[in-house]
């Protein structure tokens, strides 16, 4: 799998450099409008947002912009998902290569933003992180922690398959680690009408991240610890 990873992990960091430069074409094209509104505010501040009611009333194509904004993101997830696909050589290695692959993605696009455009200012400034299905917002070092554990989870999967000793994710381990992920998630929309309406973002709800964050975790955790004490007793028993 070593030519495979490095495809990926290649993958994803030039993708977070694409992800970081359309992001800077992007606040260039919406900073005018921005400035409107809210004069002589550093460009990296991104709260309070324009409304989507403010945006019409000065540049109506924006509502254009937002549209195949949202079709890019889901783009960027279907591009994830088929360099994994071409990769991987069973569905466990393209569950493992997507999580890593989404998680260098995602931290390199923040990389490359402060070396582009020196933003975020810390982990803690507050990103718009996702549209789909709804608004997400966040400090920056909420994903970029779930981000670490994907990778951390498909790094291990692929060690172990290659040790011949595959993690075996059950129904239950399954079961929480999606529940986990919808967790982090609500976590992310929990405050979206109010941010949308143009308010700034309310201290972020980081028991229900954390929950989720450990939800999910411990959920693969749990099916790599079955597997190894599976693997021990079936060894124990041969002796």
């Amino acid at each position: 799998m070593r030519r495979p990873l490095l495809a990926v992990l290649l993958f994803g960091v030039a993708f977070g450099y694409l992800e970081a430069a359309v992001v800077c074409y992007l606040r260039d094209l919406h900073e005018p409008v921005r400035q409107r509104y809210y004069p002589g505010r550093p460009v990296g501040d991104l709260f309070p947002l324009v409304t989507i009611e403010q945006t019409l009333a000065i540049d109506p194509k924006q509502t254009r912009t937002l549209a195949i904004e949202v079709g890019r993101e889901a783009a960027t997830l279907l591009m994830l998902a088929a360099v994994a696909l071409a990769a991987a050589r069973n569905p466990g290695q393209w569950a493992a290569l997507f999580a890593i692959a989404f998680g260098v993605w995602d931290i390199f696009f923040y990389v490359f933003l402060k070396l582009l455009i020196d933003w975020p200012a810390s982990l803690l400034t507050w990103d718009i992180l996702f549209l789909i299905p709804l608004p997400w917002v966040g400090p920056v070092v909420a994903p970029v922690l779930v981000s670490c554990a994907m990778i951390g989870a498909g790094l291990w999967s692929l060690r172990s398959e290659a040790a011949g000793d595959p993690v075996l994710i059950g129904r239950w381990h399954w079961a929480g680690i999606v529940a986990g992920g919808l967790i982090v998630i609500v976590s992310f929309t929990l405050d979206y009408a109010h941010v949308m309406a143009g308010g700034f973002p309310r201290p972020f709800n980081w028991a229900v991240f954390t929950a989720g964050l450990a939800t999910g975790t411990l959920s693969y955790a749990r099916a790599a610890s079955t597997r190894v004490r599976t693997w021990d007793s079936v060894l124990s028993s041969n002796r």
